[in-house]
């Protein structure tokens, strides 16, 4: 009881700084724990708590250096520029086709798995058309992140993986069943978009223009000096090979990408000059956002080594009364918004999820029923400050953390809503055991 009360308030006083904006998220990150770990009683452990955080989170950090660097060279190269021209042949300069192309394009971006990556490619296309037509950017983050947050059930996304392998289930048998609800959060979204893009005509106007535009100051490439377009097909085919082994996981991510980016940066920037030069460029944007991994690392390692996780865990189960067990995949498909908002993923799956699952089969839920469930929050939990990635979205797009939460908690809980009643009606997961 005692573990869970401070778990708790970790967390309330985590969320309190972020929101605030009392303190960063990379400081709150390492002090904030570290407090509550040495209040707790844990002074001794508590190296080792940070350092095993910091580990298995390490090979998402190499990952992500990575990717960033590479898909901002190929941003330099000029390989997403002609995109941005076809998008705007297409739109005509109206808002709504912008804002449900943003949809359909984060969609079809998004099936490589991961959120990083399927940021950076789409907001370096939509992003100066957003900007052209001074659309409202919140829009932008919204539809992102929720269209992310549903594509990112796959089965080689990270959420999926986690459930199906804290239950010992199959990825694949998790995810199948989980398909018309995704394609009707989809559907949800692609409405969301008429609607911003209706309040957005009214705001600004529906402006026509058919002439391609080379983005005098807002192109997708900003370096003039960097562009390759005699490469862009050689780019683009190593774009599309590295997705390719991305999707099949013939090697592991962080491996994928830094091969990817040797081989970019050998083909692009021979020179060594050359090189340091594009490294430099986007060394702030890497630092911002691996700096976070690691702090990450340190709050989920002193979460999960000083037992709190677990206590938090049970505390959750044991409120459940037992009038209700039957009806444990609809709780839990409740409990994973707020919880995998509070806490990481990993925290989630491997600490409150086989919980959970062993409190529904006492009322006869199938484990595969709560894993199912269990994914059914994954757009508000991209709201989280304990996601990585979710800097990158804001930080590339321009706005303010806390904005986009207040804005976007809404149309993602609606998400939520709108996948778990489909997952229950094809019987994904039942409503009662």
């Amino acid at each position: 009881m005692t573990l869970a009360l401070y778990g708790f308030l970790m967390v309330a006083t985590f969320m309190t700084l972020i929101m605030t904006k009392r303190m960063t998220p990379l400081v709150a990150l390492i002090v904030v724990p570290t407090i509550f770990a040495l209040i707790a009683g844990f002074a001794a452990g508590i190296g080792d708590m940070m350092i095993e955080g910091i580990r298995n989170l390490a090979p998402t950090g190499v990952m992500l250096l990575f990717a960033i660097l590479f898909f901002s060279i190929m941003t330099d190269t000029g390989l997403f520029d002609p995109l941005v021209n076809r998008l705007l042949r297409v739109v005509h300069g109206d808002p709504l086709l912008i804002l449900i192309g943003t949809v359909v394009l984060c969609a079809l971006v998004s099936l490589d798995g991961d959120g990083s990556t399927t940021y950076i490619i789409t907001i370096a296309a939509l992003l100066p058309l957003y900007k052209r037509y001074d659309m409202n950017r919140l829009y932008l983050c919204c539809l992102l992140m929720s269209t992310s947050g549903i594509m990112n059930l796959t089965p080689w996304g990270g959420p999926t993986a986690r459930a199906a392998s804290a239950l010992e289930l199959d990825p694949a048998t998790v995810f199948l069943p989980l398909i018309p609800g995704m394609i009707a959060g989809l559907a949800f979204l692609i409405g969301l978009a008429v609607w911003f893009g209706r309040k957005e005509r009214h705001r600004l106007g529906h402006v026509k223009t058919n002439e391609p535009t080379t983005f005098t100051g807002m192109a997708v490439s900003q370096f003039p000096e960097a562009r390759r377009p005699h490469l862009r097909w050689v780019n683009a085919t190593l774009t599309i090979t590295l997705l390719a082994g991305l999707v099949s996981g013939i090697m592991p991510l962080s491996v994928l990408m830094m091969l990817a980016f040797a081989i970019a940066m050998i083909i692009n920037y021979p020179q060594v000059a050359e090189q340091k030069e594009r490294i430099a460029a986007h060394a702030g944007n890497v630092l911002s956002v691996v700096s976070l991994i690691f702090a990450a690392g340190i709050f989920t390692g002193i979460l999960s080594g000083t037992g709190m996780v677990e206590a938090m865990s049970q505390q959750v189960v044991d409120f459940i009364p037992p009038a209700m067990g039957p009806y444990m995949a609809p709780i839990t498909a409740a409990l994973s918004l707020p919880f995998t908002f509070f806490i990481s993923n990993d925290a989630f799956y491997f600490g409150m999820l086989p919980i959970l699952a062993e409190a529904g089969s006492h009322y006869g839920v199938s484990p595969m029923a709560i894993a199912r469930a269990s994914l059914m929050g994954q757009p508000v939990h991209l709201l989280s400050p304990l996601v990585p990635s979710t800097y990158l979205l804001v930080s590339l797009a321009g706005i303010d953390l806390a904005d986009h939460q207040r804005f976007t908690l809404i149309p993602a809980t609606l998400v939520c809503v709108v996948m778990t009643l489909v997952g229950m009606a094809v019987l994904a997961f039942p409503f009662a055991g």
